[in-house]
């Protein structure tokens, strides 16, 4: 996932309502549905914070004095725009309903 897939991601920014059978279509199984979707929203959050730490690297000012902050526009403007973006869990549950989550029950393989 890169800055450009989440500019044009379809998740929302707020808070929305799932139809919960839509949701456990796949797996049957709510719980197994959520654990899926939360695994990928803390991958998706890793990457985001990987992503937004690199970004802000790029425009870091540093001082010999631990005592002198510098507001440095760049950093600001990266700021607000990963602000804005949708939380994870919700671009997580996005990609869950659009079938582009990868899952497999390795319990199921097994048998």
């Amino acid at each position: 996932m890169n800055m450009n897939d989440l500019k044009n991601s379809k998740a929302p920014v707020s808070t929305v309502t799932i139809n919960r059978n839509e949701f456990d279509e796949k797996t049957g199984n709510i719980y197994e549905a959520i654990s899926i979707t939360a695994k990928r929203a803390m991958q998706i959050n890793s990457e985001i914070k990987k992503e937004l730490l690199e970004k802000l690297e790029e425009f870091a000012t540093y001082s010999d004095s631990l005592e002198e902050v510098f507001e440095n526009k760049e950093q600001i403007e990266v700021s607000k725009f990963y602000e804005k973006l949708p939380k994870p869990h919700a671009l997580a549950v996005m990609e869950w309903l659009e079938d582009k989550i990868y899952y497999r029950n390795t319990e199921k393989d097994e048998q």
